[in-house]
């Protein structure tokens, strides 16, 4: 399954990027991260939780950082396998960041692969909680630029 989008955030770029490559801030941005630990340069694991249709997942995730080019594009992989059922999570994300004015143009691209009870239950479904996902990404990012003495990075 392939997602795609872009946003806006009321910031420089080059604080924007500084942003996105903070794996905590970029962590408290994503609903359901928690227990982010760096296991390697570039290298993180954490437990995400979720709700899909009527049932809740839980997974392990490592998240690698496989390039970046600051203070442009960051791409990332993320494996992940869920706690109690048999299944597996790869996705490759995308992210540019360009410089609209007083403001960042974040374009993302994820191309994600789900096998198993999870992979079963169907795009629309699957799309949908993406969707959600995305809006409330959105809104945390949106937020934490809002004002000039924002706490993000």
């Amino acid at each position: 399954m392939n997602f795609s989008g872009e946003l806006t955030v009321n910031a420089p770029r080059e604080r924007v990027y500084a942003a996105v490559r903070d794996a905590r801030f970029f962590a408290s941005c994503v609903e359901g991260v928690h227990d982010l630990e760096e296991t390697a340069p570039d290298t993180y694991a954490a437990v995400f939780e979720t709700k899909v249709a009527y049932m809740k997942f839980k997974f392990k995730v490592t998240v690698r950082v496989v390039r970046a080019d600051a203070p442009r594009q960051i791409e990332a992989r993320v494996e992940g396998t869920p706690f109690g059922i048999v299944g597996r999570l790869t996705a490759t994300s995308c992210t540019t960041l360009t410089e609209t004015g007083d403001s960042t143009k974040i374009d993302y691209a994820v191309d994600a692969a789900l096998t198993g009870k999870l992979g079963s239950l169907g795009q629309p479904v699957l799309r949908a909680k993406a969707k959600e996902m995305e809006r409330q990404f959105a809104a945390r990012l949106a937020a934490a630029f809002a004002t000039p003495d924002a706490a993000a990075p």
